[in-house]
């Protein structure tokens, strides 16, 4: 996988399997960018996501791929929808309880590596592995998606959060 490291929603990435796909999508994606990122393609149903708060997992999620294509979403021409048209596979929202132990403690130590803010980390398991594909500083939060099963209390938490480090920044509290 050939990847610009701000790319979103499956945007900016490419598979490639040859030295002359390699050549051809880092001079396509060096036009983008100055930085590209190299990383394993590791096929698998579904991603996870697991969003962290302040050192705690919030939500999880399992994004599905987009059907007959290798990401969540299907930006190409030939996806069988109108020109411009983006497919998507589907979600399903879990308790953070009913995901793999595993995955949420690695999306907790990646995003406590990072800082103690709002993450959306996506992560791979296949056969015996968990991979960190990516962890997400500014993750969207869809009405619907990954809502669906803490509904309002998912806002309530991120925007109690938020409220108690704006208060300790205006009396002047250091954490």
């Amino acid at each position: 996988m050939l990847k610009i490291p701000d790319g979103s929603f499956s945007r900016g990435i490419h598979k490639v399997e040859t030295p002359e796909q390699l050549r051809a999508a880092a001079d396509l994606l060096f036009q983008q960018t100055a930085l590209l990122l190299a990383q394993e393609y590791l096929y698998t149903g579904f991603d996870w996501r697991i969003g962290v708060l302040d050192g705690e997992p919030l939500y999880a999620c399992q994004y599905f791929m987009s059907r007959g294509h290798w990401q969540i979403y299907d930006h190409s021409p030939k996806n069988g929808s109108a020109k411009g048209t983006v497919r998507s596979g589907g979600f399903k929202t879990l308790p953070i309880r009913e995901a793999p132990s595993e995955v949420v403690r690695l999306a907790t130590r990646a995003s406590n590596a990072i800082g103690n803010s709002l993450y959306g980390v996506d992560l791979k398991q296949a056969r015996d592995r968990t991979v960190i594909i990516e962890v997400n500083d500014n993750p969207s939060i869809d009405a619907g998606v990954e809502d669906a099963y803490l509904g309002e209390d998912l806002y309530r938490r991120i925007m109690e959060e938020f409220l108690r480090r704006l208060e300790r920044k205006r009396l002047g509290v250091r954490d």
